[in-house]
């Protein structure tokens, strides 16, 4: 039977490992845009970088809002979907300290600086949601 998570439960499954988030924002007609993208917690936020000329930077300059799903594809299964508000930052220092952090987490350590280097350039958004409100359940097929 699926059971809440609790704060620190649910931090610490979307900390776990390289799962990818699964984020969704709203174009400009209204459509629902759902992309995975590579992402750390700090604090109450999430933090994730983008292209400022793609679907989810055009996107998130218009509007803000954002959810995100993180799951566990085996069996019990469990998941956490979170909403919140984005700010959008170019600050070069910023985009770069959390481009290396992401390469970090997702390549490797022995990788972080070339990742970082690599996705922290003019051109690239810092996008820093702040967390709103969370549903995590774990073990739901159990």
């Amino acid at each position: 039977m699926a059971a809440k998570m609790t704060t620190d439960e649910w931090r610490a499954f979307v900390s776990a490992g390289t799962r990818t988030g699964k984020v969704g924002v709203t174009t400009g007609d209204g459509a629902p845009h759902v992309t995975p993208i590579w992402f750390l917690l700090d604090g109450d936020d999430l933090v994730f970088t983008t292209d400022k000329s793609g679907a989810k930077g055009v996107a998130l300059r218009r509007d803000p809002r954002v959810s995100l799903c993180v799951d566990d594809d085996e069996p019990p299964y469990s998941f956490v979907a979170l909403w919140g508000t984005a700010s959008l930052s170019s600050d070069p220092g910023e985009l770069r300290r959390w481009a290396t952090a992401l390469g970090g987490r997702y390549m490797g350590a022995e990788r972080a600086e070339e990742f970082g280097t690599r996705n922290g350039v003019a051109g690239e958004l810092l996008v820093r949601v702040r967390i709103t409100k969370v549903v995590a359940l774990r073990d739901i097929a159990d």
